[in-house]
């Protein structure tokens, strides 16, 4: 703070004195620092059309991927928000790219500023309070919400597998599709593995014989003393009828590998006897390893990681492109607009800083509400004796 008598940029206080409310962070920029600078924005603008342009893509190719696993994820589950924030991140952020580039551009023609003179700090407002907000937010969703993808997984692919089984119900007759593309195009069984189906019922009952002792039979199967599996001549069931649900040890065909050399061994798992040369302690020779949950949790993780890395970045592109625009822009109305104009001027943040704006606006509160003093009343004369 300086103090002054100049009747220019100054404010008075209660005490006579006066001073002059310095810029934030103000930079001396003379003639080539000036047009270095505008050269530099333009660049820096189009750079941040692109990362703008990349989220945009890779936020929609996460809302794709979400719209297609809808089936198993939990409706419950908040990660789907983050790629509709991400969308409007992106946009926000790439036409801030473009006002960036346009306004630097014109800034070095005198004829072509005059119109971006008057809406640019509109738009540097507006840029730094909508698209900041909305690239911290994005930024913080990608931070957060990946954590939820767990139970949210976890419970629609439960949801899912139980309805595996419901090919006529309205509402989930299209659950047996979506399920077998997903262990096909994923490589992936059950919800941490193939054993997983073990505890469903998957065959539609319209498929079951009601007359079948199989079919009705509740008692559980003896079990092996020797192997603790069920015996041969039942290993076809794990319980048979367990509250009204038909278990078997067997997995849908898309559990199955392609690659494996042998045929597909879907039913009686569990039985070594069943099959010839086939150790149900090894079942990566014929299915698929892994789970769904892990799967999908890797998949949906990996994505969020890459948009929120892009996130950051555009971030820090969007923040030094404003940046720069304000400078420019300050340091253009010390020379009525011209960038060319002879001399040095001074680009900065505000044009004053926040304590000497606090205490300006508190001392003329304080002077506005001060009660006037009081006038003592004239001395009387006192009579003589």
């Amino acid at each position: 703070m300086e103090y002054c008598h100049g009747p220019v940029g100054t404010t008075e206080g209660v005490t006579g004195l006066r001073w002059e409310m310095a810029p934030v962070l103000p930079l001396l920029l003379p003639l080539q620092p000036r047009i270095r600078l505008a050269q530099g924005l333009w660049l820096l603008s189009w750079i941040l059309v692109l990362a703008g342009g990349l989220i945009l893509l890779c936020s929609g190719h996460l809302l794709v991927q979400l719209l297609h696993l809808r089936t198993f994820l939990a409706p419950s589950c908040p990660f789907t928000v983050l790629p509709q924030v991400a969308l409007a991140a992106g946009a926000v952020a790439l036409s801030t790219g473009l006002v960036g580039a346009g306004a630097s551009r014109a800034s070095l023609d005198a004829a072509q500023y005059p119109p971006w003179r008057r809406v640019l700090g509109p738009m540097l407002a507006a840029g730094t309070a909508g698209g900041g907000g909305l690239l911290v937010l994005a930024l913080g969703l990608a931070l957060a919400l990946p954590g939820s993808l767990d139970t949210g997984l976890e419970e629609g692919l439960g949801a899912a597998m139980a309805h595996y089984k419901d090919t006529e119900v309205p509402g989930h007759c299209h659950a047996k599709r979506l399920l077998d593309e997903l262990q096909l195009r994923h490589h992936c069984c059950g919800r941490h593995g193939y054993k997983d189906w073990f505890g469903v019922q998957w065959v539609s009952s319209r498929y079951l014989d009601p007359n079948d002792q199989d079919v009705i039979d509740f008692s559980p199967r003896p079990l092996s003393p020797d192997t603790l599996t069920p015996c041969p001549s039942l290993c076809s069931r794990i319980q048979s009828n367990v509250e009204g649900l038909y278990l078997i040890d067997g997995v849908p065909f898309s559990c199955c590998n392609p690659h494996s050399p042998r045929p597909c061994l879907q039913n009686q798992l569990s039985d070594p006897h069943a099959h010839p040369l086939f150790d149900p302690r090894q079942p990566n020779l014929n299915l698929w390893t892994q789970g769904c949950h892990g799967v999908l949790l890797g998949h949906l993780q990996g994505l969020a990681s890459t948009l929120g890395s892009m996130l950051a970045v555009t971030f820090l592109l969007q923040t030094l492109v404003l940046l720069g625009l304000r400078y420019l822009q300050t340091a253009l109305e010390g020379l009525g607009g011209v960038i060319s104009g002879e001399g040095e001027t001074q680009g900065y943040l505000f044009p004053g800083g926040l304590r000497d704006m606090l205490k300006t606006a508190w001392l003329q509160g304080g002077v506005a509400h001060r009660p006037a003093p009081e006038e003592a009343p004239p001395e009387e004369d006192l009579p003589e004796a």
